[in-house]
């Protein structure tokens, strides 16, 4: 194998670690960075790799809120803690919508909105949403400031602004869920946290369905890509995970609404060239 490829993988993960967790879609800079990075490989296992390295974004989420997602604690004796499994049952009631939806129509959806004008139109509305939300809600005080206070109608509401993001690419994940659990008056870094906790499963999942649907056949420069990617992903994640909750303590999420809407016209005036 030659060390580009190796080197390409390392930028792939890079750019999955920062904005799997930023509210800017990973997708459509995803889709930027293959048109001008391209990896020596097969189109199926681009189409894997390109989700299976969030785990390596996932592994980040687990280690950092350890305490937070596992329900059972050994500390002096064994215990279950039961409002950690209450959080867990309202974060699989928040997936039931994209899952359903996903396992469904998934195909369908990826024919029919992935493409760069509707990933650059995504980008562009919800940047616009996130600078008009951000403007109503100042100085409102927020309903629900911890994870206990997200109650299963509040779960399901973000289940539904996920499932937005499941159907139209370039919608952003986190940017979806985060946008939508403020809207309900959920605190930016309780949004944030809830997000990252269902990101868990919903990768999970998303990775399993990817690698059974390609196959274990890996040829060894295959492998060793795909560990890569995902090692880099981790380690970018940690970072940019601590920035994130130590950015929105203080700040709103303006500046990401303002970049999407930025980068939705680069990629609309970038490809409009192109085509």
């Amino acid at each position: 194998m030659e060390i580009i490829e190796i080197l390409k993988a390392v930028l792939f993960g890079i750019v999955e670690g920062i904005t799997e967790w930023l509210p800017i879609s990973s997708t459509g800079h995803m889709i930027l960075l293959d048109e001008f990075i391209k990896l020596n490989v097969s189109e199926e296992f681009l189409s894997m790799f390109l989700v299976v390295i969030q785990l390596g974004a996932i592994m980040a989420v687990v280690i950092i809120y350890w305490s937070q997602l596992w329900p059972f604690s050994t500390r002096e004796k064994f215990f279950i803690k039961k409002q950690t499994f209450s959080m867990w049952f309202k974060i699989l009631a928040a997936c039931i919508p994209a899952a359903v939806v996903g396992i469904l129509f998934e195909e369908t959806f990826d024919a029919l909105f992935y493409n760069y004008w509707c990933v650059a139109l995504a980008l562009i509305v919800f940047g616009v949403l996130f600078l008009v939300i951000e403007t109503q809600n100042k100085g409102m005080k927020n309903k629900v400031n911890s994870i206990a206070d997200i109650t299963y109608p509040i779960a399901l509401w973000i289940g539904v602004f996920q499932l937005i993001a499941a159907v139209f690419p370039g919608t952003s994940r986190s940017g979806a869920t985060i946008l939508g659990a403020i809207m309900i008056g959920v605190s930016r870094t309780v949004a944030a946290e809830f997000t990252f906790f269902l990101a868990v499963p919903v990768m999970l999942g998303a990775s399993l369905l990817k690698i059974l649907k390609f196959g274990f056949a890996f040829t060894s420069s295959e492998l060793i890509l795909l560990i890569v990617g995902m090692v880099v992903a981790f380690l970018v994640s940690v970072a940019v995970i601590k920035f994130l909750m130590g950015y929105i303590r203080k700040h709103d999420f303006k500046v990401f609404g303002w970049y999407r809407i930025i980068l939705g016209i680069v990629v609309l005036a970038y490809f409009w060239g192109v085509k």
